[in-house]
């Protein structure tokens, strides 16, 4: 498994593949959580713009680790 994380405005963007095989692109609320089912191989990413890439991940796991140390920081400041 891998997932890529992006991140615009209020939304949180990833893109996972699971036994090399695309799942597709999942978008959710940056305070939510990414699921499985979120993923959806018809979905297209758009286009980068203003998108802040977070980097690559091995699980679902990890990825929604970040979302929740993205948001404990953001409460810090």
């Amino acid at each position: 498994m891998g997932f890529y994380l992006w991140f615009d405005e209020g939304l949180a963007w990833a893109q996972g593949t699971y036994e090399y095989r695309p799942m597709g692109t999942a978008v959710i609320a940056a305070s939510d959580l990414f699921r499985r089912r979120d993923f959806d191989p018809r979905r297209k990413l758009p286009a980068p713009g203003t998108a802040e890439f977070a980097g690559q991940f091995a699980s679902l796991g990890h990825l929604n680790a970040q979302l929740q140390k993205r948001r404990s920081r953001g409460r810090r400041r």
